[in-house]
């Protein structure tokens, strides 16, 4: 029987996975097109044909590893299981993106966004899908459980969005526990949850 020869990889995917690659190894400071070219295995021009120019590709790069992350999130809240389950689990992806090298190329582009107006409106649209997720899924729990405290449902998402986004720049400068105890402070939001639907149910048994 003859060998089936496995599928080619696109131009498009060779260029995004080599850039990915170069961004976590020299940071979006230190990016090199012709880096980028060389360990895809293709000449310059390739880049500026598919992405037009270095902030084309980063976005697109960032652009698909965002879309991804947020479809596996939005798929994960849309589970019939108790919100604090469900949070816990956002706790337990963010260790993945960490180990992955997502967090690190979301936070090299808010900083390049901070002195570049074009890449800081592409940067913002793009992370305002994570809280308009996260308002969707506070909406469901003021359906659910009634008013949320002092806080709108917009306000809230706002401020789970702020409390992971600082905590991963955070994490990423290497702040160890006995200094800041950010993962666990983050867990502990969850267990608040558990406290709160388990008390309207009627069981108050979950430790602090």
């Amino acid at each position: 029987m003859a060998d089936v020869a496995a599928p080619a990889v696109d131009t498009h995917t060779l260029i995004l996975e080599a850039a990915r690659s170069r961004l976590l190894a020299d940071g979006f400071a230190g990016l090199s097109t012709r880096k980028v070219a060389e360990e895809a295995g293709v000449p310059v021009s390739q880049l500026n044909y598919h992405f037009g120019s270095k902030q084309g590709l980063i976005l697109a790069l960032f652009e698909q590893e965002n879309r991804r992350r947020l479809d596996r999130q939005r798929s994960m809240y849309a589970e019939d299981l108790p919100l604090w389950q469900r949070y816990e689990q956002a706790c337990d992806y963010l260790e993945g993106d960490l180990d992955s090298g997502y967090v690190r190329v979301l936070q090299e582009l808010i900083a390049a966004g901070w002195s570049n107006a074009e890449l800081g409106a592409a940067v913002r649209e793009l992370l305002g899908g994570w809280v308009a997720l996260l308002a969707e899924v506070a909406r469901e729990a003021e359906r659910r459980h009634g008013p949320l405290g002092p806080f709108t449902v917009e306000e809230l998402a706002t401020l789970v969005a702020s409390a992971f986004f600082g905590a991963e720049s955070l994490l990423l400068l290497g702040f160890d526990r006995e200094v800041l105890p950010i993962r666990s402070a983050l867990r502990r939001i969850g267990v608040l949850i558990r406290q709160l639907e388990e008390r309207e149910s009627g069981h108050t048994d979950v430790p602090l």
